[in-house]
Formats: C-alpha cells, sequence, structure tokens
C-alpha cells in the first residue's frame, strides 16, 4: 500500500494492524496493491496513474460533498475517503476495490488483446491507443477490459453491472452512461474513430466496425 502525504503516512500503524504492507515510496521490486493519497495531493494523481496502471488510487477529501466527490474523479481517482472518519470507512473501501481486482484479475496471457489500434495488457492492466498510453482509472480499465474481452458482440447493461458494479449493489441506473463517457474521451482525445458503440436498449459494444443487429449472445 503506497501512502502519499501525511494524513495517509499517519494511517501506517492501523494499515500495518489490518494486515496491510505499507510503503511511502515506491520499491522497484514491488508494486503497491493501491494508493492512499492524503487531501491537496491529486496532482500526483496522473504521474501514478501513468506508472502503476489500473492500481485503485484513493483520495483523501476534507468534506462529503457533491463538489468534493466530483473533484476526487475529476482527477483520476477510483474513490475518496474522509480522514475525519477514521480508517473504518477507508478500510471498507480498501476491501471492495482490492476485491475487485482480484474478481477481475485474467489468467495470465503470452499476448496483448487488440482491436484496431487499441491494446490491452491484463497482466500490467495498462492500454494504448495507437502509441498512446491510455491513463485509465481502475474502473474504466475494467470496463474497457470486459468490452475488449467480448469485442465485436454486444454486452448488455445488466452484465456490466454484475461483473463491474457488483461490490456497489449493481450500482447506480446511469453509471455505465457516465464511464462510458470517461472511456470514450479518453480513447479520442486525438480525433481517434470511436470504438465503443450503444445499442439502444441492448448495450454496449466494442468493435472498429458497425455492431451487431442480432439478439444478445
Amino acid at each position: 500500500m503506497l501512502l502519499v502525504g501525511p494524513e495517509a503516512t499517519g494511517l501506517a500503524p492501523r494499515l500495518e494492524v489490518s494486515g496491510y504492507r505499507t510503503l511511502e515510496q515506491e520499491q522497484d521490486d514491488e508494486r503497491p496493491a493501491a494508493v492512499i493519497l492524503s487531501p491537496g495531493s491529486e496532482e500526483r494523481i496522473p504521474e501514478l496513474r501513468r506508472r502503476l496502471g489500473a492500481r485503485p488510487l484513493l483520495l483523501g477529501i476534507t468534506s462529503d460533498s457533491v463538489e468534493s466527490r466530483s473533484h476526487c474523479l475529476e482527477w483520476g481517482a477510483d474513490d475518496f475517503w474522509l480522514p475525519s472518519l477514521g480508517t473504518s470507512d477507508l478500510l471498507t473501501r480498501l476491501r471492495l476495490h482490492l476485491g475487485l481486482a482480484q474478481r477481475q484479475a485474467p489468467t495470465p496471457v503470452a499476448s496483448l488483446l487488440r482491436l484496431a489500434d487499441l491494446r490491452l495488457d491484463p497482466e500490467a492492466g495498462q492500454g494504448w491507443r495507437g502509441q498512446r498510453l491510455l491513463s485509465l482509472t481502475a474502473r474504466e480499465y475494467q470496463l474497457l477490459l470486459l468490452l475488449m474481452r467480448h469485442r465485436g458482440t454486444v454486452v448488455s447493461r445488466e452484465r456490466i453491472l454484475e461483473e463491474i458494479w457488483a461490490d456497489q449493489g449493481g450500482g447506480a441506473s446511469n453509471v455505465i452512461e457516465v464511464y462510458v463517457r470517461y472511456l470514450r474521451q479518453k480513447l479520442e482525445l486525438e480525433g481517434e474513430a470511436r470504438l465503443i458503440h450503444t445499442v439502444r436498449g441492448r448495450g454496449y459494444c466494442l468493435t472498429d466496425g458497425r455492431p451487431p443487429a442480432g439478439p444478445l449472445p
């Protein structure tokens, strides 16, 4: 567990009692399972995302408001934590994110997953559009990986909610649209062709052609 900033590093004793190994700086031979950032550390997020791929990043916020939550997501964090609540809430959020990552962990593969100029490395948790490294949150990466594994076919909203947002009891009704929009913005950042298509009334399809018109598999 990589801890960034004074509030985060102050959690080290409690996290270690709960069974987590903590680091205050990255080590060459060990990639942290998650990163906990103190309030005000959001400028570190893009750099950490580039180096660590889709590892969960949790940013501390000073108040539980809509504005603070939006600020957290806009910087690319996967979730937030409130220092004022102590460690119980943070530990719950960590278990949810690490449990989701474990459920989504792929069987080791010998090659990248590819569609047109999009590539995903399931082992590293990273993706590229052409030569451009994609800066994806853990949840964005999991959604893109699910669509990539079923590329060329329509994946229903129900299946997406079940596999990606199972830790939230299925998630909010509009959460998929929000994350699909985030993914499209990042995949099409330099004017690239659209790969994620909405199939009205059925779900979403990752394809470099026309999505299929037949029934869901």
